[in-house]
């Protein structure tokens, strides 16, 4: 398969330095339409990654999300935000990142250039066979991923991952891949941009479709979502009046004395 690097190639756009606000900000936008679409070509490829994951996952297994820089950043974002919207543990979507946690919020020093690192930090995590490890790399050729995806490919542990360049080696080297296409950058070579958005896009339906698929959503609420401040309450309060008769006094007291949504509603209807 031949491999086509995308993502930095030259843009058609030269001399940022001359444009006007006005200028930059269209262009930006106009890149950033196109986004969506290639996502829409990688749906079939997402659908088969995310039904594999549900299948792991109603056997015990996790999902984890390994990656370097912004692609790190990116899954970390999405696994935690898991527990407070689909009321799930937190050790059941796991993001690494290359460099630790340390590398959350600066850069560590050829971190992702070590293709032996990742798989030590999942076996941290006692990853298995019920597993799925989904390596996330805009240009598909990060060694710390690819070097991660391929250790779990020879121990049987399901392996996805999410790229912007078509027949990349990340994607070669993952059984679930993910290419999302979005072309060069505005900036040449700067990922977190249209790469970032189509990544987090990706994320969003890998996660959000599981959820759902496991019972986490009813007809489209949170209802296991943690309540972890008033606003959410308040939010928790009216989904209960939604589903049954109370008011919202009784809807709260109901709320607080079973701890979610879906438990307040069901106990009530027992």
């Amino acid at each position: 398969m031949t491999f086509t690097k995308t993502t930095e190639q030259s843009s058609k756009y030269e001399h940022l330095e001359k444009m006007s606000v006005q200028e930059l900000l269209s262009n930006i936008n106009q890149e950033d339409k196109t986004v969506p679409l290639a996502v829409e070509k990688a749906l079939p490829q997402i659908e088969n990654l995310v039904t594999e994951i549900v299948a792991k996952m109603k056997l015990g297994g996790r999902l984890f999300y390994i990656g370097a820089g912004t692609s790190g950043r990116l899954g970390i974002l999405d696994a935690s935000e898991c527990p407070p919207t689909f009321g799930v543990p937190f050790d059941l979507v796991i993001g690494i990142i290359a460099g630790g946690d340390t590398a959350i919020r600066r850069a560590v020093e050829n971190a992702e250039d070590n293709a032996t690192q990742a798989w030590i930090d999942l076996k941290a995590f006692d990853v298995n066979e019920n597993d799925v490890v989904v390596g996330i790399a805009a240009s598909g050729t990060t060694p710390y991923v690819i070097g991660g995806l391929q250790t779990c490919n020879e121990n049987n542990i399901t392996t996805g991952s999410i790229s912007c360049n078509a027949g990349s080696p990340l994607s070669q080297t993952a059984k679930f891949p993910i290419d999302v296409v979005v072309g060069p950058e505005f900036v040449t070579g700067s990922s977190r941009m249209k790469a970032g958005t189509a990544q987090k896009l990706v994320l969003n339906m890998i996660t959000t479709a599981t959820m759902i698929q496991l019972g986490k959503v009813k007809g489209n609420k949170m209802v296991d979502m943690q309540l972890s401040n008033s606003k959410l309450v308040d939010r928790g309060v009216k989904m209960i009046m939604g589903e049954i008769p109370v008011s919202y006094e009784e809807g709260a007291e109901l709320l607080k004395k079973h701890g979610s949504v879906r438990k307040a509603v069901d106990n009530f209807k027992k």
